[in-house]
């Protein structure tokens, strides 16, 4: 069975590695001509590191990953703690270590285990149609190619998502920008072995534990969309919305390596539960689109790619009958994160001032147990449990 998978993001290659293990011939097409991942860093929770481990990446990622052993909350303005806890149970709890690692240390680990000579990049499919029972697609250029299977894992402007849904769907802004970085860690900013995440005004400054003895940071400030982006102003920005904020946050912020700094307004897609149409299946942000408040973009796609490749692998009633029961196994799950994704984004961000004053009344009192619990939720369930 030849089986074309349209991107090189994390599903796609996750997808194409747990494909090749189980003897299929892949070839990935990516349109972009150099991969530079959108963003910097990715959280790996449980969920998502075991979909490594399955393909047999346990060290590899282990090494990319920070060692992230506590977690704690702190008054953006003030700079005390609300609450401040060890993951330790949570780790035993799932039998896995999260690890936060570097989004292109990440898919550079993953194109070399998938193979280079195998990715296609500057390959643009503009087009595809169905012939009984294959799938032709035509390239921007001209050239055409088929497939037995197309594995449509090209992200949040799918164009195989529109195939599949016979329409374009329109993505939601939630109502936030979000800056991203790497940057040396230093406990003046925060803890090196802990995921700190400042708080307050409906505004969050976070910091995560990544390889090499750096932090990725994030800043999320609630903002109009279309606001103008310039590199060269974002020190300035973050100045001007931060202003007021604990020595911590101000440290970080002229810290930052503005030309390395990601900017992003934040969006997401109405869930639908129709994942493949013929031999046109959909993965990851083409197939669920979410915003990261729950840290489970990159994990629920490695869900996907694994779950497809194992229903591929063990069903014998053929194609159609496998991405059926893709569908109906992540579908509902997937539609699950992202409104949970969605609702934390609201509290977090102040869409409601009164629930958000009240989230942060209670962490004043959390001790862990109901944080945890919350991130058990969102890894329980997974394919691998």
């Amino acid at each position: 069975m030849k089986i074309v998978i349209i991107g090189a993001g994390i599903a796609g290659l996750t997808a194409g590695i747990a494909l090749k293990k189980f003897g299929y011939n892949v070839i990935i097409y990516e349109q972009v001509k150099e991969i530079r991942p959108v963003g910097a860093a990715i959280s790996l929770w449980p969920n998502g590191v075991k979909c490594l481990n399955y393909l047999g990446l346990k060290e590899k990622v282990a090494a990319l990953g920070g060692q992230m052993d506590h977690l704690s909350y702190v008054d953006g303005i003030h700079g005390d703690v609300m609450t401040a806890f060890s993951l330790m149970p949570l780790i035993q709890d799932s039998g896995q270590r999260p690890y936060p690692v570097s989004r292109a240390e990440l898919q550079r680990m993953l194109m070399d285990e998938f193979g280079h000579e195998n990715i296609h990049l500057g390959t643009k499919v503009i087009a595809l149609e169905e012939h009984k029972n294959s799938v032709h697609f035509t390239f921007e250029d001209g050239r055409k190619d088929s497939a037995d299977l197309l594995i449509g894992a090209d992200g949040t402007h799918s164009m195989t998502r529109r195939y599949v849904l016979g329409e374009q769907v329109s993505r939601r802004y939630a109502g936030y920008v979000n800056w991203n970085g790497l940057v040396k860690a230093s406990e003046e900013i925060a803890p090196q072995y802990q995921w700190t995440t400042y708080v307050a005004d409906g505004k969050r400054v976070s910091l995560m534990p990544v390889s090499d003895g750096r932090f990725y940071f994030f800043f999320d400030v609630p903002l109009p969309v279309g606001l103008e982006n310039n590199k060269q102003t974002y020190r300035s920005d973050l100045e001007d919305y931060f202003e007021g904020w604990c020595p911590q946050v101000q440290r970080l912020i002229q810290n930052i390596d503005v030309e390395k700094t990601n900017r992003v307004e934040i969006h997401d897609i109405e869930p639908f539960l129709k994942f493949y149409k013929g031999h046109v299946v959909l993965i990851g942000d083409a197939a669920h689109s979410t915003t990261p408040d729950i840290g489970q973009g990159g994990c629920q796609a490695m869900e996907d790619a694994i779950y497809l490749a194992r229903a591929l692998q063990v069903n014998s009633l053929g194609i159609v009958d496998a991405l059926s029961r893709y569908q109906s196994k992540r579908n509902e799950r997937a539609k699950e994160m992202v409104l949970r994704a969605r609702k934390r984004c609201d509290i977090t961000h102040m869409k409601d001032s009164d629930i958000t004053q009240a989230w942060y009344s209670e962490l004043r009192k959390e001790k862990g147990e109901n944080i945890m619990k919350g991130i058990l939720s969102n890894i329980i369930g997974n394919v691998l449990d």
